[in-house]
């Protein structure tokens, strides 16, 4: 009794505190996470945990003075990561001083060469000054950090807006299963179903082709035999075909040589019986809500199968699966 007494009167340690503190960051009450947290940073004045969520917290209520003055010293710290650089550089950009920001953010890819978050913060800014040299920053992003997200999602709405019509599919879809709970999820399959459209526009794929990329080349004839389904239109029922026969034709004749872990997916999928409710949760719920809440009504099983497997697995795709 003695020893629980003694418990209670010292008070929760760091960790607890933070933990308390991520908890209000979550209900979006970021006076009481800044509370909590100047609480544990007396307890751990070096703890570096802390002082970033203590920075990000004064960032979210716009006190950018402040969230300032917490995160500059972290930078010096031999232990900063690249998330870091990452809030020091966005609290930069809510202070509209440009040439701070990418200071910062340049400062921080020299510490960590492979930092995706900083590639995309780059890629970011560079649009925002209408620079379209942004795309090799998110390109170059993917290729060092694949498993890091919001480059895809930037690369995706880039590659729409342009003649290309392959790799806004492909990234669109990464995004999509890397990230499946992102609030960006829905607004990356409205694209992806458009890019498909758009892919499927000209009655010959590979005719006005100008990518010298062997692997678009090769995706192009792949999808090129499939072009014949597209006369009924694209949805849902229609694309499940197109890419089932896709993946069969892709792994009997440029599996081997351009392995890509996306395609290995709907491989997978295929084998458990589960592409097609896969490809109904990435295409129904934009293209036909009502026709994709009576899908799932009428295939629970399946459905549920699906969601199980998709919870139980982590997508991402291998640095050396990098194509583009």
């Amino acid at each position: 009794m003695m020893i629980s007494l003694y418990s209670i009167a010292q008070g929760p340690d760091a960790k607890q505190l933070h933990e308390n503190a991520r908890t209000f960051m979550r209900q979006g009450d970021y006076s009481n996470a800044i509370l909590v947290l100047n609480r544990g940073l007396q307890l751990e004045p070096n703890n570096i945990e802390l002082s970033k969520d203590l920075a990000l917290n004064y960032f979210f209520q716009k006190d950018n003075t402040k969230a300032l003055e917490i995160i500059k010293p972290v930078l010096e710290r031999e232990d900063a990561d690249d998330q870091c650089f990452q809030i020091a550089g966005n609290i930069y950009k809510a202070m509209y001083n440009t040439k701070d920001c990418e200071k910062t953010y340049r400062k921080g890819l020299k510490k960590f060469p492979n930092s995706g978050a900083l590639y995309n913060e780059i890629g970011e800014m560079m649009l925002a000054q209408n620079n379209y040299e942004s795309i090799k920053q998110w390109e170059k992003g993917i290729e060092v950090d694949p498993a890091y997200s919001r480059n895809y999602y930037n690369a995706a709405k880039f590659y729409f807006l342009t003649v290309d019509k392959v790799w806004s599919i492909l990234y669109a879809e990464i995004f999509i299963n890397i990230d499946p709970s992102s609030n960006k999820t829905p607004e990356m399959k409205e694209l992806l179903l458009e890019s498909y459209k758009k892919l499927f526009s000209d009655v010959n794929l590979e005719q006005n082709n100008k990518d010298k990329n062997e692997f678009v080349k090769i995706y192009l004839q792949a999808m090129n035999k499939q072009s014949g389904l597209a006369s009924q239109g694209i949805n849902t029922e229609t694309l499940t075909m197109i890419r089932t026969r896709f993946i069969l034709d892709w792994n009997s004749n440029s599996g081997t040589k351009y392995a890509y872990q996306l395609f290995d997916y709907h491989k997978q999928l295929l084998q458990e019986g589960l592409f097609e409710a896969y490809n109904q949760w990435l295409f129904g719920s934009v293209q036909n809500l009502a026709g994709f809440q009576n899908w799932i009504v009428t295939h629970a099983t399946e459905y549920s199968a699906f969601n199980d497997f998709q919870r139980s697995r982590v997508f991402t795709m291998p640095a050396t699966q990098y194509y583009r």
